[in-house]
């Protein structure tokens, strides 16, 4: 079973984001108190534990919203989900518009190791039903790209 394994925001873009206990998203908005919230293609940002765990062989330290991320996730290949697919995390829904971006030049993972997995792994959703997501979270593929 696909599960939710933290939730992470921060207040200023730029900077590696904080587990916090929940986070609830918002229609057009994405997650209320974070940094990249609004109306735009990039409202959430996930990524798979599986992709963080190949990183920790380099940096073992590495935290949940080390790559800026949102959501982390467990047993799910994120990386593969068509743009369009929907996902329910906990009580929410969230559709995926984009997989990777381009990687900042100043990412201290990339500096630190040469490489970093939130470029091609990374997934970013909108959000489509509004609620709340917290560890442990179940995830559910409800609709496919068509």
């Amino acid at each position: 079973m696909a599960e939710v394994v933290s939730v992470n925001i921060s207040e200023k873009k730029g900077t590696v984001k904080r587990e916090v206990p929940e986070i609830q998203l918002k229609l057009r908005h994405g997650i209320l108190g974070d940094a990249h919230a609004g109306d735009w293609h990039r409202q959430i940002s996930l990524l798979a534990e599986e992709s963080v765990d190949k990183m920790r062989s380099l940096l073992p330290e590495l935290q949940p919203g080390a790559f800026a991320e949102n959501i982390n996730t467990r047993g799910l290949d994120l990386k593969s989900l068509p743009i369009g697919t929907r996902l329910r995390l906990g009580e929410t829904v969230v559709e995926v518009t984009q997989i990777g971006k381009e990687c900042h030049n100043n990412c201290a993972i990339k500096k630190a190791t040469g490489k970093c997995v939130m470029p091609t792994e990374g997934v970013f959703a909108v959000v489509v039903e509004e609620g709340i997501v917290r560890k442990g979270d179940s995830i559910e593929i409800i609709k496919d790209s068509i």
